[in-house]
């Protein structure tokens, strides 16, 4: 793309991302990290003027290899990744080391569940943008749900914009 001269340019570009497609962006990229074969779940947590604090994605904690814990989805709690995935809400939340998180609002490729809502409510995000909402009807996120209504969490879903994005690394 041709710059041109500093002089030449009167006006800014118009075809900049928005700051939900921004953040959106980057909880997505987040999930790309994660090793879980089934699903890719990202977060970012922005706080009220619009900086990134933290990020997180799904996987198993800190000195738990991704080659020695289960990554299936079905046998018993023990056999399965269930009892030891963190999901991407709790690791962009725990990841933070600048203090409090009262006011901020996290982006997130996917509703959380109620043990998510739980440290969302806790940690004082007030507000959550999710992509998908698969699991609407099941008793985790209508839990989820519910306390984000008694706790006035705002929630609302990121409406897509379509536009494709392309980064050559």
């Amino acid at each position: 793309m041709d710059q041109g001269s500093y002089k030449d340019q009167k006006e800014k570009r118009s075809d900049y991302i928005s700051w939900d497609e921004y953040f959106m962006g980057v909880a997505k990229l987040s999930a790309m990290r994660s090793k879980d074969p089934h699903t890719q779940v990202g977060a970012c947590i922005v706080s009220n003027d619009n900086k990134i604090l933290s990020m997180g994605y799904n996987g198993f904690p800190i000195g738990c290899s991704d080659d020695d814990f289960p990554w299936n989805r079905q046998g018993t709690p023990y056999e399965s990744k269930y009892l030891y995935a963190a999901h991407s809400e709790l690791n962009a939340i725990l990841n933070y080391r600048g203090g409090s998180l009262d006011g901020s609002k996290l982006y997130v490729s996917l509703f959380p569940c109620n043990e998510c809502a739980k440290a969302i409510i806790q940690s004082g995000i007030r507000t959550v943008v999710y992509e998908s909402d698969f699991y609407h009807d099941t008793d985790s996120t209508r839990a989820a749900r519910r306390m984000f209504d008694a706790a006035g969490v705002r929630y609302y879903q990121y409406e897509r914009t379509e536009r494709k994005i392309e980064l050559e690394l």
